[in-house]
């Protein structure tokens, strides 16, 4: 929410009174002319309180339908609690199972491996580490890894994707260099990976943290989350 609020200010300019009306695009442009700067996704007439979701990169904000004040926050349903911010926040960032490169990713079958799921990960992230530890007592599933080193905070990440992407067997090097620390041996020149290709797409669609697990249904979960949290969403519809 601080980023957000950041955002907001830095792309602040003077403008004179703009006169709005009750629809979208008149949103749209009121919020364009006060935040120059800043992309809108998407504007959408909420079902309370007559306000505006206005998506943009740092998330979701509020308006009213004249665009005289903005709200920065979560909006709970109170006879449920439920956090509908939360709720439609996760929404916008699904990416259907069909849209996922797959070809790019390295099967790990566990059991029968008749559930699945995909994997975002960078093999020198301290929480993608973590989770492996959840992932070995798993059964029963299918998981694609996605390669995704991010040079910017682990600087050997992407000689290690390479050397495990480029080893006899991928899922045993991963495994070995997750769990025991076991480095894989060094790939030899002229071995492709499809490590730049997965960055862009994550890149495209705004996967910036390791790790991050996509779902069947739809649900992308960013984070070391538990196995029985990985159960819940492999039971989900």
């Amino acid at each position: 929410m601080r980023y957000l609020l950041r955002l907001l200010l830095a792309s602040l300019v003077c403008f004179g009174t703009l006169t709005a009306h009750a629809d979208e695009e008149t949103v749209r442009k009121s919020f364009a002319a006060r935040f120059p700067k800043l992309k809108v996704d998407t504007v959408t007439k909420t079902p309370y309180f007559g306000l505006y979701e206005v998506v943009i990169p740092g998330g979701i904000i509020y308006t009213d339908e004249k665009f005289e004040h903005l709200i920065q926050g979560s909006i709970f349903d109170t006879k449920t609690m439920a956090n509908l911010t939360e709720e439609r926040t996760n929404k916008l960032s699904e990416i259907p199972w069909d849209s996922l490169p797959l070809e790019l990713a390295f099967k790990r079958v566990k059991g029968k491996g008749e559930r699945k799921f995909a994997l975002f990960s960078d093999p020198d992230c301290p929480f993608c580490k973590r989770i492996e530890k959840d992932l070995a007592k798993i059964d029963n599933v299918t998981i694609y890894v996605f390669l995704y080193p991010i040079e910017s905070l682990h600087p050997n990440a992407p000689a290690r994707a390479r050397d495990i992407w480029c080893s006899n067997e991928r899922p045993k090097a991963w495994d070995a260099y997750m769990l025991n620390g076991t480095a894989p041996a060094t790939a030899k020149a002229g071995c492709d990976t499809p490590v730049e290709r997965i960055v862009e797409f994550a890149d495209k669609h705004k996967i910036s943290g390791t790790p991050t697990l996509f779902f069947p249904n739809g649900d992308r979960v960013p984070g070391a989350i538990s196995l029985a949290e990985i159960e819940t969403h492999l039971t989900k519809k």
